[in-house]
């Protein structure tokens, strides 16, 4: 009797669809990390790539507790000298509200190759229109 393990040819992906309005940051990035790596699938391989697509609409919306809103800071580098930027949550949100969950989920996810293959598969909106109609998505139950 041979183990079985997932090969790429062997992935049947599916698309889910999570509406974030007033969601908590934390508990839906969680959500999301587990279903792109595959964990939620019984032919789970940790080596291997067997998650599926997860499309996030309304991320302008999402919910933090506690006093985030104006405490928690990202921060990025330019690669230039003395190039350390910083913004808070309140500003991403009005700049870029969809890179709040991308990094959320991005700091869930296994650090590498592995890791960056499998975040390409989340595709994350500020509003409620997406152009993946065509995948037909399915809602994911996040409780």
């Amino acid at each position: 009797m041979s183990t079985w393990t997932v090969r790429p040819g062997n992935i049947d992906r599916k698309w889910y669809i999570v509406d974030a309005t007033d969601l908590i940051l934390g508990r839906v990035a969680t959500r999301i990390a587990i279903v792109l790596r595959g964990k939620h699938r019984p032919e789970y391989t940790p080596h291997a790539d067997c998650g599926d697509h997860v499309i996030v609409i309304n991320a302008d919306k999402i919910r933090v507790t506690g006093n985030k809103e104006a405490d928690k800071v990202y921060y990025h580098h330019t690669r230039f000298a003395g190039g350390l930027k910083s913004i808070t949550l309140e500003k991403q949100r009005e700049k870029h509200p969809e890179r709040i969950i991308e990094a959320a989920v991005k700091g869930m996810m296994p650090k590498g190759p592995l890791g960056r293959s499998m975040l390409k598969k989340l595709k994350v909106h500020a509003a409620a229109d997406h152009p993946h109609t065509a995948q037909k998505p399915e809602s994911l139950k996040l409780n």
